[in-house]
């Protein structure tokens, strides 16, 4: 088989694996996992609900997978649901009988996220003890619920967000910040609401699962503090171009002039339960089975891969040469996998994101290499400000690049690689996917003889 069909098999199994993965965290059927109903008795990740003791059931939430999470509780409660708003990006929704859906900005926040925000902020605040609130929470619910204390503007928000972004800073990092800027974020919630019961149930996008990281946890007890919110815009070099309200906001937390974020000792948080439903290790270990159904040895090497995206794919470009000229440490056919979440730090004008950056690298690092072939994706369908989920590449990609005139490597340095594959034909689109894990990161070498 020649090396262009060769690589065009393997780049279909590729897409296979990335498809097997993305199903396998499904939002609606994670929350149909998780929810069970028999009677009045309500299972939730195992912990069970006497229905009868509760006046009213409550369906809030925010984030990419939310609208699909809805659908999912609809589904388990239907009718039995008194009430619910749930806030998502622009396009990521679906129908919906009882739970009212609002979709708004995403990565940075706008008017119809504030509004959001507020209302489920106002649902949960005149919720009493005999009320049950289901909060469905997703990755992408910091910018959609963005509710920040009085004498912040939107626009502020929206500057900080966009600065942060850029920076390359984490979602640890960004969280932070947020947190320490909301009414919402950072346990805000689950105090506003209580004594009513919370059931948060909670699709990570989070390198380790971090609860409070997470959408910036607004469930949950929250760590860190006003000083480590203005310390983190320091480390990011940001301060002098934030804006005046935000700085002036957590000098104003550090001096006692705003209340501190609930604590995991300063809060009861008896009556809320947070759990994980859907992770990226999940669609890890899916897209692992995928691949040895097709053929491949395979080795999952993490799902918590953090740090620049080149550095990080140069990594990966090494681990598959090696695969390739030792089998160590598994043989051909192979498929190394990994997860988790890169970070870009924006140097050029172009356009991209970490998974289209991430291929770019690894093509410029495989360059050459028989039968291998790259696939990054968000598993949430969309990679930085863009309508791809990543792209595919593969060792002959930086030489049909050139024999169209295109420099691999000029494009990296531009940060322009949406533009370069999409010259090639090599983008992944899959539209809203209904959920939001991370990345997947799918290394081919070799393709199988069956």
């Amino acid at each position: 088989m020649d090396q262009n069909r060769t690589s065009g098999r393997m780049r279909r199994d590729a897409l296979d694996i990335f498809k097997a993965g993305l199903e396998a965290v499904e939002a609606r059927d994670a929350v149909r996992n998780a929810l069970a109903l028999e009677g009045d008795m309500l299972s939730a990740a195992g912990r069970l609900y006497d229905l009868r003791k509760f006046r009213r059931i409550l369906i809030l939430g925010a984030g990419k997978a939310s609208a699909f999470m809805a659908a999912g509780a609809e589904e388990i409660l239907g009718a039995r649901i008194d009430q619910g708003l749930v806030c998502v990006k622009y396009g990521h929704g679906t129908d919906l009988k009882k739970i009212r859906l609002v979709e708004a900005g995403h990565p940075v926040p706008d008017a119809n996220g504030e509004a959001a925000a507020r209302a489920i902020l106002e649902l949960a605040t005149r919720s009493g003890p005999d009320d049950l609130i289901i909060f469905l929470l997703s990755g992408g619910g910091s910018a959609l619920l963005p509710l920040a204390w009085e004498g912040i503007r939107l626009e502020d928000k929206q500057k900080a967000a966009s600065l942060m972004l850029a920076s390359g800073a984490t979602i640890h990092q960004i969280n932070t910040v947020r947190k320490h800027c909301s009414r919402i974020k950072g346990g805000r919630l689950a105090q506003a609401a209580a004594p009513a019961r919370i059931v948060t149930l909670i699709i990570s996008d989070v390198v380790g699962n971090d609860l409070d990281v997470i959408a910036s946890g607004p469930t949950v007890a929250d760590p860190s503090t006003f000083e480590d919110a203005l310390e983190t815009i320091g480390q990011l070099g940001l301060k002098e171009k934030m804006p005046d309200a935000i700085i002036s906001h957590l000098e104003a937390g550090i001096r006692g002039l705003v209340p501190e974020t609930p604590k995991a000792e300063s809060f009861d948080w008896r009556h809320v339960q947070n759990e994980i439903i859907a992770d990226n290790l999940q669609a890890l270990e899916a897209a692992c089975e995928k691949a040895r159904s097709l053929g491949y040895n395979t080795l999952l090497l993490s799902s918590r891969i953090e740090g620049e995206t080149r550095t990080v794919a140069r990594v990966h470009g090494a681990m598959a040469r090696e695969v390739a000229a030792t089998a160590n440490p598994i043989a051909p056919p192979a498929c190394l996998l990994s997860g988790g979440e890169t970070t870009v730090t924006i140097c050029g004008n172009g356009l991209g994101g970490r998974n289209m950056e991430f291929a770019l690298a690894a093509a410029v690092d495989i360059a050459g290499c028989r039968d291998m072939v790259v696939l990054s994706g968000g598993t949430d369908g969309t990679d930085g400000p863009t309508d791809a989920a990543g792209a595919v590449s593969d060792g002959l990609t930086t030489a049909r690049a050139a024999r169209m005139g295109l420099d691999a490597s000029d494009f990296l340095r531009r940060n322009d690689s949406y533009h370069f594959f999409e010259a090639l034909n090599d983008l992944v689109v899959t539209g809203p996917t209904h959920t939001n894990v991370m990345d997947l990161r799918i290394m081919l070498i070799g393709l199988p003889t069956a």
